[in-house]
């Protein structure tokens, strides 16, 4: 049942909501202390993304998320508490402040609905430090939203999280909170408007292949020396747009074009965009069940039933394929280990995308109650199927081949709730938005048996899939 100043259950639900703020209030006073209050009231069904083209201010962080497939969508404006480090300690400054936060939070709630309450969002780079002085985004950014609109299947919720000291007008706290109500109500209508657009570049700077090609080839040697097991290697492209590029038509592309993966944006409120449509989840946690894919091994689809079978037999049947994707299930499973957990590694199959194909293993444990979910995503990051291994040598030498900042490319991104469930993804088929220009990121994985043609080819590939949406 969904509440709104226009029906009966308004005045009831006004005064349970006041008599709360106020009771939060008085504990502020008498204890000397500042809470905040998280408020969460079932809505009329919206679209969050068009919540997100409304509510989004240019100076306020924002963030978007939807997984068409699980029905979940949320959007968030601005920030009530945030925690912006670099550093080798972020994940775990970043639990900190999480955990403290987490001390200071009133709930008033009248749903239940996973997935639809108070939820920490968080983007953590690929490296510790950028070394590109003006990259957009710091190592690590954690923040409870100030405004929120989440939708899990049919049911969508707004949450409000608010400071309560001595000093706050409780009145007035109310009075913003329906007039929201009323604002997202309207635009409910909005929700079926928006269309598939077709991309429109007046520049685009091609990567360099051959450079490229000749990563590839030293990579090559590397492993064959036995430097190293596994490397991946990541290439940019550079657009440039004849107008600003709009971030809700290009997310609603990638949403349209990529309905099996994770679409996301992350706004630093300075008006930068890392947007992206992932098919790679690093963990999920709910109610202490934990589940991790193991993705890596790639091959195109086919234009013809018959050609996707063989692409697939390929895939499935190839020793240089199978050996990466070996990897990845060898290194979640040693982490997961080394927390105390007992990973189970479940069937391999594939994971079929609408232009590529990959090998797929999920991996589940149960999580003890003292294992924050971060301090799983900091022991799982990065997976050699975004970095290679041994990590620390692959990192190293990424840093050497690459000459670009990867910054949120191939990192953890996504939100942990009050109760330590959590999900995050990894950023790969993305993009950074700056106004007219943007940047896109792939990755291959190079092992011994890689061929420098192919690579590339697939590295084109999943560039292209991003350009398509980008408008």
């Amino acid at each position: 049942m969904t509440v709104s100043p226009c029906n009966a259950d308004f005045f009831v639900y006004n005064k349970e909501l006041c008599r709360f703020l106020l009771a939060v209030q008085q504990n502020c006073i008498k204890n000397n202390v500042t809470q905040i209050a998280s408020l969460s009231l079932e809505i009329d069904w919206v679209d969050p993304l068009v919540v997100l083209e409304r509510l989004a201010q240019p100076k306020k962080i924002n963030f978007y998320w939807e997984n068409r497939g699980k029905k979940e969508a949320l959007a968030a404006v601005d920030a009530v508490a945030k925690l912006e480090i670099v550093g080798k300690e972020r994940f775990a400054q970043s639990e900190e402040f999480i955990k403290e936060c987490v001390k200071n939070i009133v709930c008033f709630s009248r749903t239940n609905q996973a997935f639809s309450g108070t939820q920490f969002l968080c983007s953590f780079s690929f490296f510790d430090q950028n070394t590109q002085a003006d990259y957009p985004f710091p190592a690590a950014t954690i923040f409870l939203p100030r405004w929120q609109v989440a939708v899990k299947n049919e049911c969508c919720v707004l949450v409000l999280n608010t400071i309560i000291n001595a000093d706050v007008n409780i009145q007035r706290i109310l009075q913003i909170f329906w007039r929201k109500i009323e604002i997202i109500n309207s635009i409910g209508y909005e929700s079926q408007t928006l269309d598939y657009s077709l991309p429109k570049f007046s520049k685009q700077s091609v990567a360099n292949p051959e450079k490229f090609k000749l990563s590839v080839l030293s990579a090559l040697e590397k492993i064959q020396s036995n430097h190293l097991n596994k490397i991946v290697l990541a290439d940019a492209l550079d657009v440039r747009s004849n107008a600003d590029f709009n971030l809700i038509q290009s997310l609603n592309n990638l949403r349209q074009l990529h309905p099996n993966c994770y679409v996301f944006s992350i706004g630093n409120g300075k008006g930068h965009n890392f947007i992206g449509a992932s098919p790679e989840r690093l963990i999920s946690i709910q109610e202490k069940q934990l589940m991790t894919d193991a993705l890596a091994g790639s091959a195109p689809r086919g234009k013809t039933p018959a050609e996707d079978a063989a692409n697939a037999s390929s895939l499935l049947n190839s020793m240089k394929e199978r050996h990466e994707h070996s990897l990845v299930i060898d290194f979640i499973t040693q982490r997961l280990s080394q927390l105390g957990l007992s990973p189970q590694v479940l069937a391999p199959r594939l994971r079929q995308l609408s232009n590529i194909q990959h090998l797929w293993t999920p991996i589940s444990a149960r999580v003890p109650a003292h294992v924050h979910p971060l301090k799983i995503v900091a022991q799982l990051h990065p997976t050699p199927a975004v970095a290679g291994t041994s990590q620390e040598i692959a990192c190293h030498e990424i840093r050497r081949y690459e000459s670009f900042e990867r910054g949120l490319y191939a990192a953890p991104l996504g939100w942990v709730d009050l109760e330590g469930n959590c999900e995050f993804i990894v950023g790969i088929r993305s993009a950074l938005i700056d106004g007219d220009r943007a940047r896109l990121y792939a990755g291959v994985g190079i092992v011994a048996g890689s061929d420098p043609d192919k690579e590339l080819a697939e590295v084109q590939l999943k560039l292209q899939a991003l350009l398509k949406a980008l408008v």
